[in-house]
């Protein structure tokens, strides 16, 4: 996540090391008080059609790469829902 991004966004997929896919997010809020966080949650519940407290910060709440634990959704199901928005990892750039 890119705290201080100007606006709050999805900016699509891209790959770690091990070649997972994480989501590429910004928010405009600064990374103090846990407004960054606060504002990814909001993203992401919006993104996925979920209340704001199904989402929560699993781990690296004071880091750029965070998890994220999303209540009642599958990981099939998150997909879906994030490929209406930008599209999915298994698919490739342009490909959507």
């Amino acid at each position: 996540m890119t705290p201080r991004g100007g606006r709050d966004g999805l900016d699509g997929w891209a790959g770690d090391a091990e070649g997972r896919p994480y989501l590429k997010a910004r928010v405009a809020a600064p990374p103090v008080g846990g407004e960054a966080n606060a504002a990814l949650i909001k993203l992401i519940a919006k993104a996925l059609g979920v209340a704001k407290s199904a989402v929560t910060v699993a781990a690296g709440e004071t880091a750029r790469v965070k998890t994220l634990e999303i209540e009642g959704i599958t990981d099939d199901e998150l997909i879906r829902r994030l490929g209406k928005v930008i599209p999915s990892p298994s698919r490739g750039e342009g490909q959507g």
